[in-house]
């Protein structure tokens, strides 16, 4: 008798499953998750500088001013703000509502647009203050 097990795979593989948009925005709620203790990092080092003197201040300004500054506040400013609605979606369903397919498809899909649009909204407020 031969043991049919032994070609099967132990566990799901990624190719078995079709990624729909609630998978897809669980994997980005965890990478974002991570990206922002790399954000924090910045956060701290900017608050660092600024109690360390007007100098270094005006460096680390300097540097999150450029143009890969702004690339990278940019992101960390798009992953807080999905991190947030994901964050809130999964909070609706700690409270039990939202599991049905269809509507948890437009939740994720509004995360998406809702974080972009969230992101640009942030930053034209802060071009428009700071100028």
């Amino acid at each position: 008798m031969a043991n049919v097990t032994n070609n099967r795979p132990l566990s799901p593989h990624l190719q078995v499953y079709k990624l729909i948009p609630t998978m897809v925005m669980s994997i980005v709620h965890r990478i974002t998750g991570a990206a922002l203790y790399f954000g924090t990092l910045l956060i701290a080092w900017w608050l660092i500088a600024a109690a360390t003197g007007q100098a270094y201040y005006d460096w680390v300004n300097w540097v999150l001013g450029s143009i890969i500054g702004k690339v990278v506040l940019l992101g960390y400013t798009w992953a807080l703000l999905h991190h947030m609605l994901g964050g809130l979606r999964h909070l609706l369903w700690d409270l039990g509502h939202g599991f049905e397919k269809e509507f948890s498809t437009k939740l994720a899909i509004a995360n998406i647009i809702g974080s972009l649009c969230l992101t640009v909204l942030v930053w034209v407020i802060g071009f428009i203050i700071r100028f």
